[in-house]
C-alpha cells in the first residue's frame, strides 16, 4: 500500500510534453538547416563567379622575354672582340738639356698645338750668353765695314802708285809698299767676314741651348698626364739622380684606335678595310662605325690572339685613351638608317591569330593579348614598329590554347 501511494505521487510530478510543445521544439532545427543550406548555395555561387573570372583557374607555365632595344649590326655579326682605345701617336715630352723646371703652362687634359711652348728650363745664364754672341756679331760686322774702307783706301793707293812707278815718278819702294797694304787690307776683309761667320755660330749655339730649355708640343695633341711640377729638376731620359725624365705625356686625339684581340681561329673572318662596329662601355648610348686598319702580322702566344687595329669613321670627343671597348665585325657596311637602334622581341612569341600579328603580354600574372605591326628580321629577333614598349615582357612560344586574360606563372630557367 505503501509502495503505490509512492508510484501515485510520482506520476503527478512528471511533465507531460503536448504535440505542440513538440512542434515548437522542432522550429530551431529547422532553421538553422535552412541558414546553412543558403550560406552554402551563397558560397557555391561566388566559387562559381570567381573560377569564371579566372581567378581560381589554374596558372599555366610559360616562359618569357622582354622588349628591348637592339642595333641591326647584330644580325650582320661575323665575330666579336674586346679590346681597348690607344693613342697610336704617343709621346713622353722631356728637355734636351738638364735644368729645373721653372714654368709649366699646362695640365691633364690641356689641348696643346705643335710647337707651343709647354714649360720651360731656368735659362738667365744661357739668355745672357745668346745675347753676348749676338753682340760679337755686331762688333764682327762693324770690324768688316772698316775693313772694307781700308780695302778701298788701299786699293786706290795701289793702282795710283802703279801708273807713277810705271813713268818713274815714285820709287819702287814706295809702290811695294802700297801694294803690300792692298794686299794686307784684301786679307783684313777676308778675315772680318770669317769673324763674322764664327760670331754667327756662336749665336746660334747660344740659341741653340737657349732652345732646349724650351720644352714644346712635338703635335697638335692632349695632355694625358703631368709628371714634374715647377722647382723639380728635369734631365733627358732621367740621366740625374731624382730627375724627371718626362713633363707631360701626351697623346693625338686624331690617331685614336681599338686595339682588339681576335682568337687565332677567327682570325681569317677579318681583312683590312672590314666594316666594324664600335661599342665603348663609357658610352653606351651610343655606336660607332669604323672599319679593320690593320692586321699585324704576329701572333700572341701566351694568349692564342692576333692583334688588330680598328679606326673610327667618326671620332667623338668623348673617346679618350685606354677606354675600353667590344669590336663587333660585320659581313657589310650598315646604311644610315640601319645605324640606329630598334625596338624588337624574340620571333618564338610572335603569333598569328585572326590574320593579326599578335603577342602575350604579361601584365602582373596574367596575359593580354597585343597586336603588334613588325619590321625586319634581325636575326632571331623581329623587329617591332608599334604595339609594344622597350621593358614589355612577352611570351615565348605561348600555349595554343593560351587565350586573353590567363593566369600564368613565369617558368624558372
Amino acid at each position: 500500500m505503501e509502495k503505490d501511494k509512492k508510484s501515485l505521487d510520482l506520476e503527478r510530478l512528471r511533465i507531460r510534453r503536448t504535440d505542440q510543445d513538440a512542434s515548437l521544439s522542432l522550429t530551431p532545427r529547422r532553421t538553422r538547416l535552412k541558414i546553412g543550406a543558403a550560406l552554402l548555395s551563397a558560397l557555391l555561387l561566388v566559387l562559381a563567379v570567381l573560377y569564371a573570372a579566372g581567378i581560381l583557374s589554374w596558372a599555366t607555365e610559360v616562359e618569357v622575354a622582354t622588349v628591348v632595344k637592339v642595333y641591326p649590326a647584330q644580325a650582320f655579326t661575323l665575330l666579336n672582340a674586346s679590346g681597348y682605345v690607344v693613342a697610336q701617336r704617343k709621346a713622353a715630352v722631356s728637355s734636351k738639356s738638364t735644368g729645373r723646371l721653372s714654368y709649366l703652362g699646362v695640365e691633364e687634359g690641356s689641348r696643346i698645338k705643335k710647337d707651343e711652348v709647354i714649360a720651360t728650363l731656368e735659362n738667365q745664364d744661357l739668355i745672357a750668353a745668346r745675347n753676348q754672341s749676338a753682340s760679337n756679331v755686331k762688333v764682327a760686322e762693324a770690324a768688316l765695314l772698316e775693313a772694307k774702307a781700308e780695302l778701298a783706301d788701299a786699293e786706290v793707293n795701289y793702282k795710283r802708285y802703279r801708273d807713277l812707278v810705271a813713268v818713274d815718278l815714285v820709287s819702287q819702294q814706295a809702290f811695294d809698299a802700297a801694294e803690300a797694304r792692298y794686299k794686307k787690307a784684301q786679307a783684313a776683309v777676308t778675315s772680318a767676314r770669317a769673324n763674322i761667320n764664327a760670331a754667327r755660330a756662336a749665336l746660334a749655339k747660344a740659341q741653340t741651348e737657349v732652345e732646349y730649355t724650351l720644352i714644346r708640343g712635338p703635335f697638335d695633341g692632349l695632355v694625358l698626364t703631368k709628371n714634374a711640377e715647377v722647382g723639380e729638376v728635369v734631365a733627358p731620359f732621367g740621366a740625374a739622380t731624382n730627375a724627371r725624365a718626362a713633363v707631360v705625356t701626351m697623346a693625338d686625339m686624331d690617331s685614336l684606335m681599338v686595339e682588339a684581340d681576335v682568337a687565332e681561329s677567327n682570325i681569317g673572318q677579318v681583312r683590312q678595310g672590314q666594316p666594324c662596329e664600335i661599342q665603348l662601355d663609357a658610352i653606351p648610348g651610343k655606336r660607332f662605325q669604323g672599319e679593320v686598319h690593320m692586321i699585324v702580322p704576329t701572333a700572341d702566344r701566351s694568349k692564342a690572339t692576333v692583334l688588330t687595329k680598328v679606326k673610327f669613321n667618326d671620332l667623338d670627343p668623348r673617346i679618350l685613351p685606354e677606354m675600353s671597348a667590344k669590336v663587333a665585325f660585320l659581313s657589310r657596311a650598315l646604311t644610315a638608317a640601319e645605324e640606329a637602334p630598334r625596338l624588337a622581341v624574340t620571333t618564338k612569341a610572335l603569333v598569328k591569330q585572326q590574320g593579326k600579328t599578335r603577342v602575350f603580354r604579361l601584365e602582373d600574372n596574367r596575359v593580354r593579348a597585343v597586336s603588334v605591326v613588325t619590321g625586319d628580321r634581325l636575326g632571331e629577333l623581329t623587329e617591332i614598329k608599334s604595339g609594344l614598349e622597350e621593358g614589355d615582357r612577352v611570351v615565348i612560344s605561348p600555349p595554343a590554347d593560351l587565350k586573353e586574360g590567363d593566369k600564368v606563372k613565369v617558368k624558372e630557367v
